[in-house]
């Protein structure tokens, strides 16, 4: 069953890492319990655990020490390995038609599949009780016995249901794959679900190849022993990666895009915390999500009474100076918008209500660009090339000589 003692060691490796995607996606099988796909995500996993935890050589000699039975590990390995083939088809039917699909086609495909993997346990104890191996086999018990009636059905029997439900789950990965719109992270995750099924054909083939050889006189144990083992290690990691993949590189990714729209914000929001002078409420640290939504809410709670103060000419002259200056429109538009703020910021304490201000200035587009305006406003060059613009005469913002001004990307 297991590789050489060098090998016993390597078990603990996948078992750990299995264990890990096990414990992230924990909360989320529990919270969703009902939900098909994820029931067989963790169902998957927890086998997967339960197979290296059991084929490691210490653990098959405790086993057989406790029962008491030579070998009675072998059916019990045999039979973690078919419920976690089983698995792999329950997530696949799952994958395949959907959260949504409750159709009878597709209870039948997984009741089949329940009956069919439950079948083959059965069967694999029912053999190895009619079998005669009082020899323990702690590494090579599939070679040892490969010739010895009803332990060569038993071991033919779970390495053919292995090998159909690794072959039936490799290709259906790998097709999803190749598929357009899938999120980076779940390809990812696919991708390494498909190579970790993937090293599990070379399993089988190592194992079967081992078997066949001592059916015909030969000794290729080798491949059963000292290939078979690390091969099958490899595969439980890389499927483990595949599973954790997609939930960690995704929380990951959002906790960055968080950070991320929180320091874009720092330039606009020091600004309009130097309007509200004193105003602003000391609050505890709080996680990214409200932080962000702090910096959002404050920004927008100072530019709301700031619109007043907006000069909708200058900020009309603003963006035929940005267009003049070779920025694209939508920049253009952003450039305008900082220029008018920072006018309206700098003459709000000091200029009567309604002196050079438009009381109707709709601030709907300052409220909904305020990531772009901060952006701006960390290109101090830029902004004070498009201001000195707008104030030139009108002869030189229409024709006259340009005014120097960074190069413009």
């Amino acid at each position: 069953m297991a590789g050489g003692s060098g090998f016993s060691i390597s078990f603990w490796i996948p078992t750990a890492v299995l264990t890990v995607a096990l414990l992230i996606k924990l909360p989320t099988i529990i919270r969703l319990w009902k939900d098909p796909l994820l029931r067989a995500v963790g169902g998957l996993l927890l086998l997967a655990c339960s197979v290296f935890v059991f084929v490691a050589p210490s653990t098959i000699a405790w086993t057989n020490r406790v029962t008491g039975v030579p070998n009675i590990s072998a059916p019990w390995v045999y039979s973690l390995l078919t419920a976690f083939c089983g698995s792999c088809l329950l997530l696949i039917i799952a994958w395949r038609n959907g959260l949504s699909d409750r159709s009878a086609e597709t209870r039948r495909a997984m009741r089949w599949v329940v009956l069919g993997y439950t079948g083959v346990i059965v069967v694999l104890w029912v053999l190895f009780a009619l079998a005669d191996a009082p020899v323990e086999r702690l590494t090579d018990l599939d070679t040892y016995y490969a010739n010895t009636p009803y332990m060569r059905e038993m071991i033919v029997l779970y390495l053919l249901a292995h090998a159909v439900a690794v072959l039936i789950t490799s290709r259906l990965l790998w097709n999803w794959v190749r598929t357009d719109g899938l999120d980076a992270w779940l390809r990812w995750g696919l991708t390494f679900l498909g190579a970790g099924y993937g090293l599990n054909l070379i399993f089988d083939v190592s194992k079967s190849t081992a078997v066949v050889a001592r059916w015909t006189g030969h000794d290729l144990d080798l491949l059963s022993t000292g290939v078979a083992p690390p091969v099958a290690c490899l595969s439980a990691i890389a499927i483990a990666v595949g599973f954790i993949l997609p939930h960690v590189g995704q929380y990951l990714h959002d906790r960055w895009r968080l950070r991320l729209a929180h320091r874009e914000l720092r330039p606009l929001y020091l600004l309009t915390r130097s309007v509200a002078g004193g105003g602003v409420p000391r609050l505890p640290r709080g996680t990214a999500e409200l932080r962000l939504t702090r910096r959002e809410t404050f920004i927008r709670d100072v530019l709301l009474p700031l619109a007043r103060h907006i000069d909708v000419e200058l900020r009309g002259r603003a963006y035929e100076a940005a267009r003049a200056l070779g920025f694209p429109p939508r920049r253009a538009e952003t450039l305008a918008a900082a220029v008018a703020i920072l006018d309206a910021v700098e003459g709000s304490r000091g200029r009567p209500e309604g002196d050079g201000s438009s009381d109707d200035a709709d601030a709907t587009d300052l409220l909904q660009g305020i990531g772009a305006v901060s952006r701006e406003l960390r290109r101090p060059d830029d902004i004070d090339a498009v201001r000195a613009r707008a104030a030139a005469p009108a002869g030189v913002r229409a024709g006259g000589p340009p005014l120097s001004a960074p190069e413009v990307g």
